[in-house]
């Protein structure tokens, strides 16, 4: 990390902007595999799998029930 409070007199910092800058090489996420996971980390995504299942099923639910009370 550069120190800005005791540089010396004639040192100057340059900014390039990103888009003026040379490109940086990119990961190849084909390459990276599968990641490990911890068992806690398997039954939290599953948690969130059952989560949002649930909340479709009560959104469906209550598309349904809209719909047969615009109906009656």
């Amino acid at each position: 990390m550069l120190n800005t409070l005791n540089r010396t007199p004639g040192q100057e910092f340059f900014v390039i902007h990103p888009l003026d800058d040379t490109p940086e090489m990119k990961v190849d996420v084909s390459s990276l595999g599968l990641m490990p996971r911890t068992p806690l980390v398997r039954w939290a995504l599953h948690a969130l799998r059952a989560y949002v299942g649930v909340i479709g099923l009560l959104i469906a639910y209550r598309v349904v029930e809209l719909a047969a009370a615009r109906l009656a």
